[in-house]
């Protein structure tokens, strides 16, 4: 199940879209022990500017990554070569606002991501968990 949180109408097209795995590890004290997985969602979603499409998920597979985001391009920042950017290990508030700053400024394809997110960047597998 996915849900959205949607853009009013007649907003501007979003600077991009943000999915945060809510599955069966992401988010839980299962994977992840002692990480205040609320506070950080918190964080995420009120740090986010009003034009950033958020989205939730049940499960985006690389379960060994718990908490896994991925940060999808805008129309426009597909057009100028913008790939989705896939981002594990979310357990901290300098991860979290990492993410919300490239957001912010546009995410792939329009602004650079801070450096530090090269620490959390991997690319999924094709299949599965």
């Amino acid at each position: 199940m996915t849900a959205e949180v949607v853009a009013e109408p007649g907003a501007p097209p979003p600077r991009c879209t943000i999915t945060v795995c809510r599955g069966c590890c992401c988010g839980t004290d299962r994977r992840n022990p002692g990480v205040d997985h609320d506070r950080l969602e918190r964080r995420l979603r009120l740090q986010l500017a009003r034009d950033v499409r958020l989205r939730y998920t049940d499960c985006l597979g690389p379960c060994t990554q718990a908490n896994v985001i991925v940060v999808n391009p805008s129309a426009k920042g597909r057009a100028a070569g913008g790939r989705a950017a896939w981002l594990g290990r979310i357990l901290d508030v300098d991860a979290v606002d990492d993410i919300t700053t490239w957001a912010n400024a546009g995410g792939p394809g329009v602004a650079n991501p801070p450096a530090t997110l090269d620490l959390y960047s991997f690319k999924p597998a094709k299949h599965g968990h």
